[in-house]
């Protein structure tokens, strides 16, 4: 089933998960910008334009869950998955506080996070 072209944004620091990621989301019928760190996404303003956000928690120079926090202060709220491969309770109590609609620990199925972007989108 084809979605309609909504774009997703990725940020992960892990080069094979972002093409891995990519690849699911573009086979379901969604467009992807993908950044491997905050910095370079912050710095395009792909938030601005993202249907949803696909977040790493655990990125080089900050957690995703801060990028999300700063986006949501200056009013940028778009809905986020974070994934993570470590599953850390903080984190993820964390990530429910921002509001994230999953919270994927890696390696996840590919199911599970198209759910979870379908569920984002109000496609669940």
């Amino acid at each position: 089933m084809a979605e309609s072209k909504q774009n997703i944004v990725v940020v992960d620091d892990d080069e094979n998960m972002i093409l891995a990621i990519q690849r699911l989301l573009s086979a379901a019928g969604f467009r992807t910008a993908t950044f491997r760190s905050a910095e370079a996404m912050l710095q395009a303003g792909a938030a601005r334009a993202a249907a949803c956000l696909v977040l790493d928690v655990h990125l080089p120079s900050c957690s995703g869950i801060e990028v999300y926090r700063l986006l949501a202060d200056s009013g940028v709220r778009p809905p986020v998955v974070f994934i993570t491969a470590h599953d850390d309770p903080e984190a993820k109590t964390q990530a429910a506080t921002v509001g994230a609609v999953a919270y994927l620990t890696k390696p996840f199925e590919g199911r599970e996070l198209l759910m979870a972007v379908r569920k984002a989108l109000g496609k669940a």
